[in-house]
């Protein structure tokens, strides 16, 4: 196979709606999942289904990098999903800087590589801040973070930079909070403002730096195809707000009140040490984006949550 498309973490919910965009405008698209039956049947079309886990160091799915026209590496143990512990904390690390690891050797040992990697990271990266001023704005030459998600970024990102000593273009996904109705935090959001108990998290001054699921999609098709996108890329939108702006804006929509805001104490009853992150953010500003053009078909948080909500994406 020749000039395909491979795609990790395709079943989660940028993967999938990636893979289907692409299947969908006739890409021969590959995908590297560890659940190769549950995949076709939730992403019908791909050229094929490939067995892969991160911890895998080689095997068949090696032979498919080999004369990709693109990797697309989306895979990572979801890290806000269950309570921290020092094991969860272990194997979303593990998932991210090892997957990266097996993948990249396997480009190095491909005798036609392919033409770009786009390779996952998060503006976690920055690390985490308590308030959404405009002294914490952050594009993508700002520093890197101390804390904990920042060294998941940080180090995920190193695995990555290898592939372009083989002449590879490498465009690293630095997204932010990725809005849908299937999955994330606005999911988590619906049902207590659907019952009259939605409010901010926490004290409500930190910064969400969002972007709409077909933004997000969007944006790295043109990473995918555009030469020109190479390194750091925020994807996010042009307008992020703080979380009491988007709890009122959610409530707007929903046409129900925001008055209840969740306390960080019961976030951290719920999720522990990852309560910390819960309830900080990040103002972070898509300047590459902005630089090279490209159109978000959603800046305003608005139109995003009207469309999401009432289109159920």
């Amino acid at each position: 196979m020749q000039d395909h498309i491979v795609i990790t973490g395709a079943t989660g919910l940028i993967g999938a709606e990636l893979a289907l965009k692409l299947i969908g405008r006739g890409e021969q698209v590959v995908l590297f999942v560890r659940s190769t039956e549950s995949a076709e049947r939730k992403i019908p079309g791909a050229a094929a289904y490939v067995r892969w886990d991160s911890d895998m160091a080689g095997g068949e799915w090696s032979g498919f990098i080999d004369g990709a026209k693109a990797v697309i590496h989306l895979a990572g143990k979801p890290l806000l999903e269950s309570r921290w512990t020092e094991e969860h904390k272990t194997a979303c690390y593990n998932s991210r800087i090892f997957g990266t690891r097996h993948l990249v050797a396997a480009l190095a040992a491909a005798s036609q590589k392919p033409g770009v990697f786009l390779s996952s990271s998060a503006i976690g990266y920055y690390g985490s801040f308590d308030r959404c001023d405009e002294t914490s704005l952050i594009v993508e030459t700002g520093g890197e973070g101390k804390d904990f998600l920042a060294k998941i970024c940080i180090d995920w990102e190193h695995e990555a930079q290898p592939v372009e000593q083989y002449g590879v273009r490498l465009v690293l996904l630095r997204t932010g909070i990725v809005l849908s109705t299937r999955g994330g935090m606005l999911q988590k959001l619906l049902t207590p403002f659907r019952f009259f108990v939605g409010g901010p998290i926490g004290s409500g001054e930190q910064c969400i730096s969002w972007i709409h699921i077909d933004d997000e999609i969007a944006c790295i098709i043109e990473a995918l195809d555009n030469p020109a996108y190479r390194g750091p890329v925020n994807l996010v939108s042009p307008e992020p707000v703080s979380m009491k702006n988007f709890a009122g804006e959610l409530g707007a929509v929903l046409g129900r009140p925001s008055l209840l805001p969740v306390p960080k104490i019961a976030v951290q009853l719920l999720m522990g040490e990852g309560a910390e992150y819960a309830v900080k953010g990040q103002k972070v500003k898509p300047r590459f984006l902005e630089s090279h053009g490209f159109a978000f078909r959603y800046p305003k948080l608005t139109d995003a949550l009207s469309d999401l909500v009432s289109s159920n994406k």
